[in-house]
């Protein structure tokens, strides 16, 4: 159990850092007016992290029994 709560722990950082180094890759695209396909490629990859990013939070949080 410790040992999966530390991989998810350890993916959602991975892909948290994934996530601020393409918002930062798409600034600079969007700045330098470049290919639109590849921004919206990088786009939709950033929106579908956000999506893991938020179910791997919820996986981390504790099951509250009401």
């Amino acid at each position: 159990m410790l040992d999966d709560r530390e991989s998810l722990l350890r993916r959602l950082h991975e892909m948290r850092s994934e996530h601020r180094d393409l918002d930062t890759v798409i600034a600079r695209l969007e700045g330098a007016r470049s290919d639109q396909l590849q921004l919206q490629r990088l786009k939709k990859r950033k929106l579908k992290l956000k999506d893991e990013i938020t179910w791997l939070e919820s996986r981390l949080v504790p099951d509250i029994i009401a």
